[in-house]
């Protein structure tokens, strides 16, 4: 079954606001074997929405659209929903009875104008959104399938999750599918594929995909097969001969996220950890400290963003800064020495480089960044450069630290 996605509102169009809820469903979408082939976006305008719903449903077999299902004037999906399959809007007392719930639990009197949300085209059935006050409509008719969900991006992720992928997988068993999905960091995507491409072949049935983000590249396997066992078999075959060939760089599986793969290894070795940022100003901290529970191995966190905080609280010798400067080898192994023997942690993680867009020179530009991690042991550390967005440097150093610390903790050279 083909899809299009529709994303409704002027904000869209203008380009005021984001449109990340495509995204998110074509990615949810792939995971049960539907592709997309069309994405379009409509400002609020209702002719104009009809046009766009008309074309959709000639050329898709599901039509998903986000936003425009809001209670005010402006929210014009449902208009135009009824014009398009030709039928009334019709009142929901369970709708309305789940609205009114909502608002109380925050302790606000309902506005009367949220009643509107609880008229549904007639013929429709609703997937409830368990966070808003919009629910999901479906329309299925005549071999298609029409699905219209509110804008609210954490509202699309929940009743996606939730509501539409189970509805959507009971009306396309036709086949069998295992998604493996294997994170990697540590390595670039050219790299990775070198490593793994010429070495591995691929069924027909067999889909892999390289993902790059800021920390590393996932590698989706999707498999398709008569059976669950069919599909099962052939995407795990694909994963083993992958974990072979990119072993190490391979830090995870499905949505685990290199700082839960951390505090897991911490915890499991009642191991203890302490920051030291520069140039991330405590964004290391924050990732690790994103993790419920972190408190069990995460002792503490500093931002040393001057020379002088680094010598006053991390002890870095004026003298190594002096000589070396501050976005150094010296004065990161220095920072992670000082922040671990303070906070008496087994390790000692420091960040310090240029994030920019100034304060690069010829021999460090912007991008430059050390990371030093600090054991009993010893410090090891090592130069990255990144770009010249100081946020893409900003983010790509927080995982930089982050797989030096996978790396000490697991012995991985």
């Amino acid at each position: 079954m083909d899809v299009e996605l529709i994303s409704i509102g002027d904000e869209i169009i203008t380009g005021h606001t984001m449109d990340t809820n495509t995204a998110y469903l074509a990615t949810r979408l792939a995971e049960i074997g539907l592709a997309v082939i069309y994405k379009t976006a409509v400002g609020d305008n209702l002719n104009r929405m009809e046009e766009v719903f008309y074309q959709a449903l000639k050329r898709a077999d599901v039509v998903i659209t986000t936003g425009g299902l809001g209670p005010t004037d402006d929210d014009m999906t449902k208009k135009a929903i009824v014009k398009v399959f030709k039928r009334n809007l019709v009142f929901h007392e369970e709708v309305l009875e789940d609205i009114k719930k909502r608002f109380a639990a925050r302790g606000i009197n309902m506005p009367s104008i949220n009643q509107n949300q609880a008229l549904l085209p007639q013929g429709a059935t609703y997937l409830p959104n368990r966070i808003g006050s919009a629910v999901g409509i479906v329309i299925a008719e005549e071999g298609k399938i029409f699905v219209s969900l509110p804008g609210v991006p954490r509202e699309v992720h929940i009743i996606t999750d939730e509501e539409l992928i189970p509805f959507l997988e009971s009306r396309t068993k036709q086949t069998y599918l295992k998604v493996v999905k294997l994170r990697t960091t540590g390595i670039i995507e050219s790299a990775l594929a070198e490593k793994v491409a010429p070495h591995i072949n691929i069924p027909e049935n067999v889909r892999l995909a390289y993902l790059p983000w800021y920390g590393g590249v996932d590698l989706r396997i999707i498999a398709t097969g008569q059976t669950g066992e069919d599909s099962g078999q052939a995407a795990e075959e694909l994963a083993t001969r992958i974990r072979e060939l990119a072993g190490k760089y391979i830090f995870g599986e499905g949505e685990m996220t290199l700082e839960e793969l951390i505090g897991k290894l911490l915890r499991e070795r009642k191991e203890t950890l302490a920051t030291a940022e520069s140039c991330t100003a405590g964004l290391v901290a924050g990732k690790i400290t994103d993790v419920p529970g972190s408190s069990d191995y995460f002792e503490r966190g500093v931002v040393t963003y001057s020379n002088r905080s680094k010598t006053e609280l991390l002890g870095v010798p004026q003298g190594t800064i002096e000589k070396s400067g501050a976005v150094s080898a010296e004065t990161a192994e220095a920072m992670a020495v000082g922040i671990r023997e303070k906070a008496a942690t087994d390790y000692g993680l420091a960040v310090t480089g240029i994030a920019g867009p100034e304060g690069g020179t010829e021999s460090k530009p912007v991008g430059t960044v050390f990371v030093a991690v600090s054991t009993k042991k010893g410090v090891v550390s090592r130069k990255f450069m990144m770009a010249r967005d100081r946020q893409v440097n900003r983010n790509r150093s927080v995982y930089a630290a982050l797989e030096m610390l996978r790396r000490k903790i697991l012995g991985i050279e």
